[in-house]
This record gives structure tokens, C-alpha cells and sequence, in this order.
């Protein structure tokens, strides 16, 4: 581990807390604050709430931006969006890009693909206004491959930019997020959804297995 990664927490945090700030807050948020730089009004959508999407999802309502889209095809996953800031939910399915067109009046300033896959990226990609962004943070297999009509890109002005690990810096962007924390506007306590002993690790398996379970803590003491 680079000690440049080590960031100081204040007592005031609890530790099951700060724990949550990890790799899936600061890729889903940090696409929202970094990458992306949402401004307060914009629509966002994300596609994908799992752990990273969900963050994606307290990222936007924290920015500020004026209409978050949360699309997946589990529609189990659409109330923990709600609660966490979703203005809208609309499940993943043939009629999705249409869907949001429609609700957004062609598009939304900026889509965020947190699937991890190329059908996710390429709805993200169609579901984006004309002259907006489409973020992805998601990782793919290595293999598969986006087709892009070039055409669309120029014509559109369009935007696609790629996100790694929320183009965070830790000891930068923990301190941002920890104050926006305790200033009640990223409540990041609603991702947890267990805590568990380590002797019920298996459990914990199970339920990240079957999609209950959105973020977990496991308490050694």
C-alpha cells in the first residue's frame, strides 16, 4: 500500500462509517465530483446500482443536480435509490433508452455507466443529450468491445470519458467527503444494509450473491 493512500479520520466519524468510504464511494461519487463535475440543476442518470451506482446516485443528490435517473434491471435495487437521492427509477429493459428520453426531454446532461458492461456503456451512451457527457466507470471484460457511431459523436458534439476509481485522490478527496458527511448531505450510513460477526462471513457471501445486500460491515469486536 503507498502511505500517499493513508488519510487521517476524525474521531467523529465512527469506524463502520468511515469504513464505507471506500473503493465503491470514491468511484461512485468521485465519477460524479471529479470526472463528470456535476453542476447543481443538471440530470443525471446512472445505470448499475450496485455498491459503486448507489455512491454514483449520493454523489449526484450531493452535487446538487436537479433530476437522478437510476436505472437497473433489479427493480429491488429501486428503493435504496429513492432513499439515497434518486429522483426517478426505470428498470433496465428493451424500452429503457426510450424511457428516458421521454422523461427527460431528449436526454440527460450526463450519463454514468457503473455496470461493468458494454451494453450498460452503450445505453448510457444513448441516453445522453446532444452535447452531454457519458461517463464510465465500469470495467468489462477486456474483450468486449463498444460500437460507436462516429457520425453521432461529431454531429452531437458528444462526450465519452473514462473513470478510474472516481479520478480520486484520496488524501484530497476523503477529507471533501467526510465533511459533506458530517454536513448531513452525503448520508452515506443508508449503504450500509448489514453488520455481521466474522463467524457469519458466509452469510454475507450469500446475500452480495443474490443482490440483498448493498454494502456490509463485519464487526471483530
Amino acid at each position: 500500500m503507498d502511505r500517499r493512500s493513508l488519510v487521517k479520520v476524525d474521531h467523529d466519524v465512527p469506524t463502520y462509517v468511515s469504513a464505507l468510504f471506500s473503493c465503491a464511494m470514491l468511484t461512485g461519487a468521485g465519477a460524479v465530483f471529479n470526472t463528470a463535475r456535476i453542476l447543481p440543476g443538471q440530470t443525471v442518470a446512472v445505470i448499475g446500482l450496485g455498491g459503486v451506482g448507489l455512491s454514483a446516485v449520493l454523489g449526484a443528490a450531493a452535487a446538487g443536480a436537479g433530476r437522478v435517473v437510476a436505472i437497473d434491471p433489479l427493480e429491488s435495487k429501486m428503493e435504496a435509490a429513492r432513499s439515497m437521492g434518486a429522483t426517478d427509477c426505470i428498470k433496465a429493459d428493451g424500452d429503457t433508452i426510450q424511457a428516458v428520453r421521454d422523461l427527460t426531454n431528449g436526454g440527460v446532461d450526463c450519463a454514468i455507466e457503473l455496470a461493468g458492461s458494454v451494453k450498460a456503456l452503450e445505453t448510457a451512451y444513448e441516453i445522453t443529450r446532444r452535447g452531454g457527457l457519458t461517463v464510465t466507470a465500469g470495467l468489462p471484460d477486456p474483450n468486449q468491445h463498444m460500437a460507436l457511431p462516429a457520425l453521432k459523436l461529431v454531429a452531437e458534439e458528444r462526450t465519452l470519458k473514462g473513470s478510474y476509481i472516481g479520478s480520486c485522490v484520496p488524501q484530497r478527496d476523503l477529507p471533501r467527503m467526510f465533511a459533506l458527511y458530517k454536513q448531513g448531505k452525503l448520508p452515506v450510513e443508508k449503504m450500509l444494509s448489514h453488520r455481521v460477526r466474522l463467524d457469519d462471513i458466509n452469510l454475507a457471501m450469500d446475500r452480495l450473491n443474490d443482490g440483498t445486500a448493498i454494502r456490509q460491515i463485519v464487526d471483530f469486536d
